[in-house]
């Protein structure tokens, strides 16, 4: 499977996080779906970055503002707090260094959301138990040799990470396919998480 044609997971609990009338960057934003959606329902004004020239395409053919970039290089072209949203969906797995791109995202924008499938979800978990194999999933749907996913993580994994990083968790959710998880069972059950983030010095 292409990494373009990858999921679109939790893109209602992503919208619904964002404010009216936000200035938004979508890091990895594909063919600009979540960013059409964000213009349409809440009037935001976005902007993407992406890699695949296909999905830029799509973009500029949606009216979308989008720019060819790589996010293992960083976000240096950009000013700190420059837009008050910065969302990574279903990338964080895929880029070589996930802490440094999160510390990046969290001096760019006021906010962040990112949002990943939970390695931790059981089925995975007896997939390498009883199969001893990598887990191939609907959210996870690519065999070991072709998989984009370099630094697959758990939901706990994650919470972690931040904690080492001095990102402040404002807001989590869980979910499995589509479905709202409590969070006492969210590592096991949830298949995707969305987390709602900020630099642990603005929220003070």
């Amino acid at each position: 499977m292409n990494p373009g044609n990858r999921p679109h997971v939790a893109y209602d609990e992503i919208i619904k996080l964002v404010e009216p009338r936000s200035t938004v960057l979508d890091l990895g934003c594909g063919d600009g779906e979540l960013l059409q959606r964000l213009r349409q329902e809440r009037s935001c004004r976005g902007r993407g970055v992406e890699i695949d020239e296909g999905h830029i395409r799509t973009c500029i053919g949606k009216g979308i503002s989008v720019f060819q970039g790589n996010l293992d290089q960083g976000l240096a072209d950009h000013e700190s707090n420059a837009y008050d949203y910065v969302i990574l969906n279903q990338t964080l797995q895929m880029v070589h260094r996930p802490d440094r791109l999160l510390r990046e995202m969290i001096r760019v924008g006021r906010n962040v959301i990112v949002g990943f499938p939970n390695f931790g979800y059981y089925l995975n978990r007896l997939q390498l138990l009883f199969r001893g194999r990598m887990p191939v999933t609907g959210t996870l749907p690519y065999e070991w040799y072709e998989t984009p996913n370099i630094h697959l993580c758990t939901l706990r994994d994650f919470r972690n990470l931040c904690a080492t990083v001095n990102i402040h968790v404002k807001t989590e959710a869980a979910s499995h396919k589509g479905r709202p998880v409590s969070p006492i069972a969210a590592n096991l059950f949830a298949t995707e998480v969305c987390f709602l983030l900020v630099d642990s010095l603005k929220s003070i």
